[in-house]
Order: structure tokens, then sequence, then C-alpha cells
């Protein structure tokens, strides 16, 4: 397929992406791009050198602007390996913006490659209920490594606890635990490693506090800042 197929008149850059003092102009240019390509089959398939191309660099200087991108959370990147695990496709999602796509990342999609049995090496992206019950069902779609993770920050609940907790503080443990699902299946292993309780329960009321319309990709974020260095 060709890049430029995909390419619509607009391309939008958020509040949160335009005054990121992380970002260099370059990686912000390249972000709206990425969301122009997005607008037919909701994420990009553009490869590094289509984007060199286009703004006469380097592939590894893009290579470097797009890894930077996903390391903020503001794309996630999704690789396709056919069936000789070989690499087929790069698809690149727009994440954590109030940009709409026609397909939601990462949906069901028709496969262009019906020869292949295509791997995947992300789960479905469930919404924060989904996520939230599957865990009290103890249900084998959650990943077990991922249950180690919420006993060791103490999130796991059983039933009669949840039933003496007020509807609020329900639907705060609903979006942390959200938010560190979206990082597990996002290979931030080293963040989650250093996470704590009670840094996870600050971050968050500050993120609820900072008048941002975004505030889970706000609490994202902050996590990330916090412990991916």
């Amino acid at each position: 397929m060709n890049e430029e197929n995909q390419i619509s008149y607009y391309s939008v850059i958020p509040a949160t992406v335009r005054y990121d003092e992380q970002l260099k102009p370059a990686e912000k240019l390249i972000y709206s791009e990425i969301t122009s390509l997005t607008n037919k089959f909701g994420y990009s398939f553009a490869t590094n050198k289509y984007f060199a191309k286009l703004y006469n660099v380097t592939t590894h200087t893009v290579s470097q602007w797009i890894s930077h991108l996903d390391k903020l959370g503001y794309i996630h990147i999704e690789l396709i390996k056919n069936e000789n695990g070989a690499i087929d496709e790069r698809r690149i999602y727009i994440r954590d913006t109030p940009y709409v796509q026609k397909n939601t990342y990462p949906c069901g999609f028709k496969s262009t490659y019906p020869m292949y049995k295509k791997v995947q090496y992300n789960n479905i992206k469930y919404n924060i209920d989904d996520v939230f019950n599957l865990i009290m069902k103890n249900s084998t779609e959650i990943q077990k490594d991922f249950y180690s993770i919420l006993d060791h920050l103490e999130f796991l609940y059983t039933q009669n606890i949840l039933n003496m907790m007020k509807p609020d503080k329900i639907q705060m443990l609903k979006e942390i635990i959200y938010v560190l699902y979206e990082l597990f299946n996002s290979n931030f292993d080293s963040v989650l490693s250093k996470v704590s309780r009670e840094s996870l329960l600050s971050l968050y009321t500050l993120a609820q506090e900072n008048g941002t319309e975004n505030k889970l990709g706000y609490f994202k974020k902050s996590i990330i800042n916090k412990y991916g260095s």
C-alpha cells in the first residue's frame, strides 16, 4: 500500500503535545503527520524511510523521534509478524489525545495479508470496566504477571471489601488499574517495577486536580515521567 493514499488534508496537534517541553518541534510535527495518516485505517503503517524522505532527514533521526513519542505515551507502536516470525508491518496508533480516529486502537481490522497468521504483540484494548471485571473474575484473559503487579501494589480486593467502598473510591481503583494495564501492555516493565502504591495515589490525585480534560492520559504520563528515567 502507498502511505500517501491514507493522508487526509488535516492533521492534529493537541495542547498536550504542543506545550510538552520534552518534545522537539520536529517531534511535534511528525506527531501531527501521524494523526493525518491514521485517518483512514485508525493507524499509520508509514515507514521511517517514508518520513525521512518527507522531511529530508535520515531514517535514524526519524526512529529517534518516533521512539521518543512512544516513550512519552503519545503513540503506540504495534509490530505485526507473519507465521515465519518476520516483521510484516509496523502500525502506529495515536494515544492520549482527544483526537478521534475512525477506528479506535486496537480494534479489529480486516487483514490485508490473508495468507499469513498475524501475531500481535499486545492484547486487545479493553475499556476501564472490562479490565476491572476481568480481574474481579480472576480471568485468564489477564496475564498472571499483571496480577502479580496488582498484588504487590495491594490493588487486589475481595468483593466483600469492594461492597463496603464508596463509588468514587471504586472508580479511582478502576482507573488506576486501567492505566497500569496500559503501561503493562506497552512494555513499561522498568516503570512498573519502580512504582509504589503511595506514589500512584498521589499522582492520581494531582491528575484529578490539574484541570486537564484527559486526566488519565496526564496520570499515565506523570508515572512515565517520574519513573521512566
